[in-house]
């Protein structure tokens, strides 16, 4: 195994321990409980889980999908979770550290690369949490969002190619934009279209990502919304009124700009050229 091939194996397990914490956070944040404690247990027998069935993914395997104790069935959440947080992470990696790196000086390889590293993949494993709870609860928790604004802008101070103005104006244009969409079809269809936890999250993308991710975010998020919620509703026979939860959508769209986002956009501009 290559050097770089075992660095990239660490990017991925890390991803994945962290993986196996936000498991935690989807299934007690909703309700308001500690994500510290209690340590994990069963929901149904409160048998303590122990180290070695604590494993990302393998443990999950190991067991059949089923608690140890009372054979209970593992929610298939867990090791997707765990699997979705361990790729981003060796995305990342890659993104950050190319192959090219391990012939860098320490210093220049670890440097900046190294904190681009840890905020996109703090910010990669909010969007993992804000996805899971909004699928099975519709709601997108203010103790990620509005946290995660303000570390947004921060952060933006020691990352040039962003600068602090940037966000702020991602700030604005995220969560304003938003605002904006849900008023206008407020006021056409006389009801509510979307909740105030998507302004709040677009808001923070705008913080980390600066203002030109926001239309990205927006007309990516839009299409695929569009598209997989027309689909939904044929293959259920359901009527205009499905309701959707939005959050998924604006976090695979800002994941998406983060790695391919200005490829796409400068392959857009050039079409006409």
């Amino acid at each position: 195994m290559t050097p770089y091939i075992t660095y990239a194996f660490f990017a991925f397990l890390l991803g994945a321990v962290v993986g196996s914490f936000l498991n935690v956070c989807i299934c007690r944040m909703p309700h308001g409980e500690s994500v510290v404690s209690p340590p994990s247990h069963c929901p149904k027998c409160d048998y303590q889980i122990r180290w070695y069935d604590n494993i990302p993914i393998l443990s999950y395997l190991a067991l059949g999908g089923k608690c140890r104790s009372c054979g209970t069935r593992i929610s298939i959440q867990y090791p997707l979770v765990e699997l979705l947080n361990g790729l981003l992470a060796l995305a990342l990696f890659v993104k950050f550290f190319p192959p090219a790196f391990m012939n860098m000086a320490p210093l220049q390889a670890m440097g900046r690369p190294a904190f681009y590293f840890i905020v996109l993949f703090a910010f990669c494993c909010a969007l993992v949490v804000i996805t899971f709870i909004d699928l099975e609860h519709q709601i997108i928790p203010d103790t990620i969002s509005l946290p995660g604004i303000v570390v947004g802008f921060l952060v933006s101070f020691f990352i040039p190619h962003i600068g602090w103005l940037n966000s702020l104006i991602g700030i604005v244009a995220g969560g304003g934009s938003l605002l904006l969409i849900a008023w206008i079809y407020q006021a056409v269809a006389k009801k509510d279209g979307m909740g105030g936890g998507d302004i709040k999250l677009l808001a923070m993308m705008g913080a980390f990502l600066g203002w030109k991710s926001i239309l990205f975010i927006i007309f990516v998020s839009s299409l695929l919304g569009s598209v997989i919620g027309v689909t939904l509703m044929a293959i259920r026979k359901k009527d205009s009124t499905l309701a959707i939860p939005f959050g998924p959508f604006l976090a695979g769209a800002a994941v998406l700009y983060i790695f391919y986002g200005r490829r796409i956009i400068s392959w857009y501009l050039n079409m006409g050229g």
